[in-house]
């Protein structure tokens, strides 16, 4: 254990320490193919859109993010070239986002600069720990999921 943590440190401690450390060669492997535009705020978009589109208040909602906050990362990602409105077919009230052919080629770059990380990271633990720490942690997202589920009004 390194000198620096405390004798038993939070999991959320170590979960946000170990995303620093993630996000850092995401961002540097965005920086090196030539997306050094995107803030990380707005990284939280690309996961989520679909083929077919979706609402800001459905991308906020995935993220976990204020609408708010949302809609300006899409606002933007918009400026940059990476995603464009259209009206949404379903609801003339609002729009849907999508992808451009920019925005297409973000989640490429950051796959394979995720797939280096998990690979170091597999390197520095064991692939059979990685493997069930990410297990863990989908089955845990799995159970929160459900429990929010049920407690909504």
């Amino acid at each position: 254990m390194s000198a620096d943590l405390p004798q038993r440190p939070l999991i959320g401690l170590l979960l946000r320490l170990a995303y620093q450390h993630y996000s850092h060669d995401i961002d540097a492997a965005l920086r090196d193919a030539g997306f050094g535009d995107i803030r990380p705020g707005a990284a939280n978009v690309f996961p989520f859109v679909t083929p077919e589109g979706i609402t800001v208040s459905r991308l906020a909602e995935l993220a976990r993010v204020r609408k708010q906050s949302m809609a300006q990362a899409v606002d933007q990602l918009e400026r940059s070239g990476y995603v464009e409105r259209r009206p949404n077919p379903d609801d003339q009230r609002s729009q849907l986002v999508f992808l451009t052919a920019r925005g297409q080629s973000v989640p490429v770059v950051t796959h394979a600069a995720a797939d280096r990380v998990e690979q170091r990271w597999a390197e520095l633990v064991s692939p059979a720990e990685l493997e069930s720490l990410r297990a863990a942690l989908e089955r845990l997202l799995t159970e929160l999921g459900g429990q929010r589920q049920k407690s909504a009004p």
